[in-house]
């Protein structure tokens, strides 16, 4: 099929890449324009979807925003069959949903109706799930409505972070939209409504909401952690020097122990929450490296008794 593919992230790299080496014909790519980076933020940098179709050989559209008339004829002038859409970043308007033969289907990581929205992979994880997976949906104008083609079940262990299962979930995120887009073409791809039950939204992680909160249960606290690792962090602050640093806190599991929340109970960095503790297993210091516990206790004495917060 002649496909029009939307996306912008690592997340979406292998989704691009199974429908080319499956033989579709790739129209064109949207994705978010540039952006800066670096420490200075003076370099513009490509996204990921946009560097790997330079070296596909793929035409790319970076516009800003779909809402202008213009954008939108050029979208339908494409005369694609479908388009396809991996975590783009924009909202879709009717006339660009509507300006394929097919429509505009979405490889979306959660099991819907359940975490609907942008954070779902980190949602799942913070709320303590046991599974998700990734769900080809055909978009409408709602935020993740659309009747559900396709899904793949994933379980989600106990120590799995965030990162970890952003990394499994894109890779069976392509195969799955592949298989969809071979059903489409053979025209037996079946829809189903999303059910009216078990509908949750899955908000963009604020800052606001990084800190560990110590009086937490262990398994809250845990689930915070591996469910913001390693992007944004979830951080405390640590007394170095009489000085508090923040450090990010990249993974920990759930360990035994009691005390006031925020104490470290003994040297292998077990802090206590408000209810049973956890253990610090990887961090990292602003500016810093990430190290394992036994490498960054080298460096930075944390006895005992310590309180973090």
């Amino acid at each position: 099929m002649r496909i029009i593919f939307m996306g912008t992230p690592d997340f979406a790299v292998p989704t691009l890449a199974a429908l080319a080496g499956h033989g579709h014909e790739i129209a064109a790519v949207y994705t978010q324009p540039p952006r800066p980076a670096g420490r200075r933020g003076l370099e513009l940098v490509k996204s990921p979807v946009h560097q790997q179709s330079e070296i596909l050989g793929f035409r790319v559209k970076t516009p800003e925003s779909l809402k202008d008339a213009e954008e939108q004829q050029a979208f339908r002038d494409l005369g694609a069959d479908v388009a396809v859409v991996v975590a783009y970043g924009q909202l879709l308007p009717a006339a660009v949903l509507s300006g394929t033969r097919l429509g505009c289907y979405n490889g979306h990581a959660s099991l819907l109706p359940r975490w609907r929205g942008a954070a779902p992979i980190q949602r799942a994880i913070m709320a303590g799930d046991l599974e998700t997976g990734v769900m080809v949906m055909k978009m409408d104008e709602g935020l993740d409505t659309g009747p559900v083609a396709m899904e793949e079940r994933v379980a989600i262990g106990p120590d799995m972070t965030a990162g970890e299962l952003h990394d499994k979930l894109m890779v069976i995120g392509g195969d799955l939209m592949q298989r969809a887009m071979a059903a489409l073409e053979r025209d037996s791809l079946t829809l189903s409504p999303q059910p009216d039950d078990g509908v949750t939204y899955a908000a963009k992680i604020s800052k606001d909401e990084t800190r560990i909160d110590f009086s937490a249960d262990a398994q809250t606290v845990h689930n915070h952690i591996r469910g913001l690792s390693p992007f944004p962090g979830a951080w405390c602050e640590m007394q170095f020097g009489g000085k508090p640093e923040r450090v990010k806190i990249l993974r920990s599991t759930k360990s035994e122990g009691q005390g006031a929340p925020g104490t470290v109970l003994d040297d292998r960095l077990t802090v206590a929450c408000g209810e049973g503790a956890v253990r610090l297993l990887r961090l990292q210091k602003a500016g810093g490296k990430a190290l394992n516990a036994e490498e960054f206790l080298r460096g930075h004495g944390l006895d005992a008794g310590t309180v973090l917060s």
